[in-house]
């Protein structure tokens, strides 16, 4: 969520900054202004009330200690009439602030000046390529038909049981699925990032402190009864984890990773691009969290994709690193990195990251504050990667390192899987 004083001191630079965005923001931003100045105005209102309530209090009791009952009398009657204004003013200030909070909501990130402009994913700019394409020739298969000739993962089987999207991994699939979750988190604590395990469910207050509710409800699982939701990622309960907390300067940055199984609807999504493993409705991945001093947050989003780097570096995985327009940029984030795996027997790129910097966005929203070396608390910046989602990591691995005969596991992962081919 923007912050209030940046809408009313820069208006006119934050709607030429969110024109990168396709939005024609002037309309928003000055609805914004205008319920500000309702909101302030009853404010004032409700203060000045107050105050002559709290001077006539005092009138009252000087003229009750001098026995001047009958004033005294008359001015109570007044109070009480004050009273009930304040009240009145109250609930109109509250809802005002409501009407307030829902506006600024309708809002995204302003995006850095790095964001190129565009209007769709066919206007992101590739930043990096690295790996080699194999050539596996026209006999290759896509990671669905390997995953049944294999017996490794059964769609259908997932389909009796819950509904498409919701695969069941078997055998070698599933310990191989296993092996990257625990190498994963390895080399993310092997980083300086903490583990946490957290809650697969939510809140509506965490849904909003990330920034998923309002503009992404459609999307999750809501269980009704609970008023709660199953996670889209790990990033929404470990940053919550932070929220209405002020740390002191000296514990930043603050650096979590955590596995959880995600949960997206994706409703409307259709046709041969979602088959197999590319777009699910429950899929696993390990998230990494950041939580930085303003000053800091671009060279931690920097080290975030160099580390992501050296993890497809490692599974020897051809790659590629787009910079995000500002027509595919997310509502929340200020700038974003995805990271792309070449799909052999596909021969397209999946996404398989996405490493953002929200600079104060979330935190706003959070009420996530530091105290500086002056006392002052500020607004932190909170930062986001997956490191990495699974499932497309794993159609990578399955395409790209099939032979004739079997699947080659990839030799980091080997001490992990207990074997070194899938046959």
């Amino acid at each position: 969520m923007l912050q209030l004083h940046i809408l009313r001191e820069q208006t006119e630079n934050v709607c030429k900054a969110l024109e990168k965005r396709n939005l024609e923001a002037r309309p928003l931003v000055d609805k914004v202004l205008e319920l500000d100045e309702k909101r302030r105005s009853f404010q004032t209102r409700l203060d000045n009330t107050l105050a002559e309530s709290n001077t006539l209090s005092k009138e009252i009791g000087i003229l009750f200690k001098n026995k001047q009952i009958e004033e005294a009398n008359a001015l109570k009657n007044k109070t009480s009439a004050l009273k009930e204004k304040a009240k009145t003013l109250g609930e109109s200030l509250n809802a005002a602030a409501r009407e307030l909070q829902e506006a600024l909501y309708q809002i995204p990130n302003i995006p850095h000046e790095l964001v190129p402009a565009g209007s769709n994913e066919e206007d992101n700019e590739e930043v990096f390529r690295e790996g080699e394409i194999p050539d596996l020739g026209d006999a290759a298969l896509p990671h669905w038909e390997l995953a049944q000739q294999y017996d490794i993962i059964d769609f259908e089987l997932g389909v009796k049981i819950t509904g498409a999207g919701f695969p069941v991994y078997k055998g070698k699939g599933a310990r191989l699925q296993r092996a990257l979750i625990q190498y994963f988190l390895d080399k993310n604590t092997e980083a300086g990032y903490t583990e946490m395990q957290v809650p697969h469910l939510v809140n509506e207050a965490s849904g909003f402190g990330t920034g998923q509710l309002p503009d992404k409800e459609g999307m999750m699982y809501h269980v009704g009864e609970d008023n709660l939701y199953l996670i889209p990622t790990a990033e929404v309960p470990v940053t919550n984890m932070l929220r209405d907390v002020i740390l002191e300067q000296k514990e930043l940055p603050v650096a979590y990773t955590g596995y959880t199984p995600c949960f997206r609807r994706e409703a409307g999504s259709y046709g041969a691009h979602v088959r197999g493993l590319n777009r699910l409705h429950q899929f696993d991945k390990v998230e990494i969290v950041r939580v930085e001093h303003p000053d800091q947050s671009y060279a931690a989003l920097d080290k975030m994709v160099a580390h992501i780097k050296t993890l497809l570096q490692e599974l020897e995985l051809p790659y590629r690193i787009l910079r995000l327009c500002g027509g595919d940029l997310g509502f929340t984030s200020a700038l974003t990195y995805d990271f792309e795996v070449y799909s052999t027997a596909q021969k397209r790129w999946l996404e398989i990251s996405s490493v953002s910097n929200f600079e104060a966005f979330q935190a706003n929203r959070l009420k996530l504050r530091y105290r500086d070396n002056n006392k002052k608390t500020q607004l932190a910046h909170t930062l986001n990667g997956s490191a990495l989602a699974l499932p497309r990591v794993l159609a990578g691995i399955l395409e790209n390192y099939q032979k004739a005969t079997h699947i080659r596991i990839p030799e980091v992962l080997v001490p992990y899987t207990g074997f070194d081919k899938i046959d």
